[in-house]
């Protein structure tokens, strides 16, 4: 296994070498990936990684540093830096990770300042967008056909920007999802939903047996709203389609359109229903997001809409998965065959500095062998359909990967793609005002509407 990783590896900083060096030809090309291939794969090297003092392995870029920053911290890091670790050993790179709580901010002004990392783990792609058009992000189009073959067309669409692919994906979560009690729905002798008719047939007959079907909680500080407008982007992949989606979160379409109406519409006849919402509808605004879906270990709920992280908000002695006390479902779609659509999120590899090394770490970052070492120590998503989901050894993290491959279409949470005046503005407040009644679908969507910026 670590014999085929450290190949891989090689063929990566092999094809990397030539692009950077400029073959003449084909001919050329190919004799000098072969020759690259078996230099580096038998210079082996050793395994010291960067927390014992710098990576002293053979290859081609030994002696090399390549610098990443990102929001990933504490045990998440440490399991980030132990994935890579065969790859610094092959090629001599030096790897340097930091982690920052305050991501934006703080890679706002190391770019400003002339000090950006060599790479970035960007979580929005309206933030790409922004470095790539202030000409502060080298392009890396050379890996934009693997990401395409690998990851598919979306993540492509992500990394581009004015028509220039700059930045492969790296990580991923899933929020079409529903947390619920196997055990509960055993004992209520209730299937899993899969349409959306279905569901709403399930949420009625709780009722009926004189439960609370759902779970619901917005508060989150100064981001009060945003699990309503998660919801919200659910609904919109599911009645709108995927590419009516793009058209909203672009502004191609108005925020008050028909199609969105219609979303949000849908959205309540769940969560406006005092019926099927615990402690009705008023108190989505007031109950905390982190707290909102523990009744249901309680039995006081049956279902929560929520996202993969979610998961480490459950009390640390909770089961999870089939056996579990908690286990999830797929979000339905409206009908049974309609293509499988994942609303989500990630990070974008994005590089700041044009070095060959720079580039090799980026194309091993987006690769499956990448993937693989990550996906082994658990608690990771891939978007690589191309990856080993059978190394994912928890059966609950492996349904998610499950989901995530099997996923027809995937699209970033419509909020974080709009301009923050709307995505993390009035769009999380306008939803408050409509869940608890203040006002109605359309002087909602016409409200938000009138906050996009001209």
């Amino acid at each position: 296994m670590a014999h085929r990783r450290r190949m891989a590896a090689a063929a990566i900083v092999a094809s990397l070498v030539i692009v950077a060096c400029g073959g003449d030809d084909d001919e050329d090309t190919t004799e000098g990936t072969d020759a690259a291939v078996e230099t580096t794969a038998a210079a082996g090297g050793s395994d010291t990684t960067a927390a014992e003092g710098g990576s002293e392995g053979g290859g081609e870029f030994a002696g090399t540093t390549v610098t990443i920053m990102s929001s990933i911290r504490d045990v998440e890091a440490e399991r980030l830096e132990a994935a890579w670790a065969d790859f610094e050993a092959e090629t001599g790179i030096d790897i340097v990770h930091e982690g920052t709580a305050t991501f934006e901010d703080d890679l706002k002004l190391r770019v400003d300042g002339g000090d950006a990392p060599d790479l970035a783990f960007v979580p929005q792609p309206g933030l790409l967008n922004t470095l790539a058009s202030d000409g502060k992000v080298v392009p890396l189009a050379d890996l934009e056909a693997g990401v395409l073959e690998n990851n598919g067309e979306s993540w492509v669409g992500y990394g581009t920007v004015d028509g220039t692919f700059y930045a492969p994906p790296f990580g991923a979560n899933i929020k079409s999802l529903v947390w619920y009690s196997p055990a509960a729905f055993e004992e209520g002798g209730y299937s899993i939903p899969t349409t959306w008719q279905e569901l709403l047939d399930l949420s009625q007959q709780i009722v009926d047996d004189g439960g609370v079907p759902w779970c619901v909680g917005a508060e989150s500080g100064g981001a009060t709203g945003w699990v309503l407008t998660d919801w919200v982007e659910d609904f919109m992949l599911r009645t709108a389609g995927p590419d009516v989606y793009d058209q909203w979160v672009n502004h191609e379409i108005p925020f008050n359109d028909p199609a969105v109406i219609a979303a949000i519409d849908a959205v309540g006849e769940i969560v406006r229903n005092d019926d099927f919402v615990l402690n009705s509808a008023q108190s989505i605004p007031s109950t905390s997001f982190q707290e909102a879906g523990l009744p249901l270990l309680d039995g006081e709920c049956f279902m929560h809409r929520q996202a993969n992280f979610y998961g480490n908000q459950w009390p640390e002695e909770t089961t999870k998965g089939p056996d579990g006390q908690v286990n999830t479902f797929f979000l339905p779609m409206v009908n049974a065959d309609d293509p499988k659509a994942m609303l989500g999120g990630g990070e974008l590899i994005t590089a700041f500095a044009d070095r060959p090394e720079v580039a090799a770490v980026a194309a091993y970052l987006t690769s499956a062998d990448y993937a693989n070492n990550r996906l082994a120590l658990g608690n990771w998503l891939t978007p690589n359909k191309q990856a080993d989901i059978s190394l994912v050894t928890d059966p609950l993290e492996q349904q998610f990967a499950t989901l995530l491959a099997e996923s027809d279409v995937f699209r970033f949470d419509g909020s974080d793609l709009m301009p923050g005046p709307v995505g993390a503005g009035s769009f999380w407040s306008e939803m408050v005002e409509w869940v608890v009644g203040a006002q109605d679908t359309q002087t909602t969507a016409d409200n938000i509407e009138a906050s996009w910026p001209a």
